[in-house]
């Protein structure tokens, strides 16, 4: 399987993170059924220093490209503008 990290900023305007905490139950759903697929490896919110979410964080694993395609095109945080941008980079996590 290949491995990703994904790192993702939020929208930082003043409705940002209302809206962020409207979609985080359709989000962590689709993490759900992503662990149980085992795509899934870790993940959580970056924080700010107030400790308020301001991002994610997530590595995952996919078969190949089209599977990691078709997930960006389903995330609600992407299809909700939750994520103002976001990187994906291919990862290996250590075989220790």
């Amino acid at each position: 399987m290949n491995q990703y990290l994904v790192t993702a900023y939020d929208y930082t305007h003043e409705n940002a993170l209302n809206i962020r905490m409207n979609v985080r139950p359709f989000h962590l759903e689709s993490v759900k059924k992503m662990k149980e697929n085992g795509n899934f490896i870790i993940g959580g919110a970056i924080l700010n220093d107030e400790g308020k979410m301001i991002g994610s964080s997530m590595i995952l694993q996919f078969e190949n490209p089209k599977d990691l395609q078709n997930w960006m095109e389903s995330e609600p945080y992407i299809l909700q503008k939750v994520w103002e941008k976001f990187e994906v980079k291919p990862f290996r996590i250590a075989n220790l």
